[in-house]
């Protein structure tokens, strides 16, 4: 597919922008270069493309921006996941410790 396709969406056509075009869609608005709705019309697309264009784009550059050092490639919530099973790992050891702790001060008779 062409990266200026034109699909058949019912009776409407829909322009098909290829992900450089949308790119280019977005650095436009961000500058200032052109309005939303200009930008609409200057790519012959809907207004609403291009909102979805610049939102679809900061989300990917704050997600992108808020990912660690050093682990490159995972979403925050990736990030935040295992940074949870860390913590998990660490409170099972915490409490099979404090398990064997009582256990030794208890004494084994107590458990029998």
């Amino acid at each position: 597919m062409s990266s200026n396709t034109n699909v058949t969406n019912g009776s409407k056509k829909r322009r098909l922008l290829a992900p450089s075009q949308k790119y280019e869609v977005f650095t436009q608005v961000l500058t200032g270069q052109y309005t939303q709705r200009e930008a609409a019309a200057r790519w012959r697309v809907d207004r609403t493309t291009v909102t979805s264009i610049c939102r679809t784009a900061k989300e990917g550059a704050l997600a992108a921006l808020s990912a660690k050092p050093g682990r490159a490639g995972k979403t925050p919530e990736q990030v935040e996941l295992d940074e949870t099973r860390e913590q998990v790992a660490k409170l099972q050891a915490t409490v099979a410790e404090q398990a064997i702790a009582l256990h030794l001060y208890e004494g084994k008779t107590h458990w029998d």
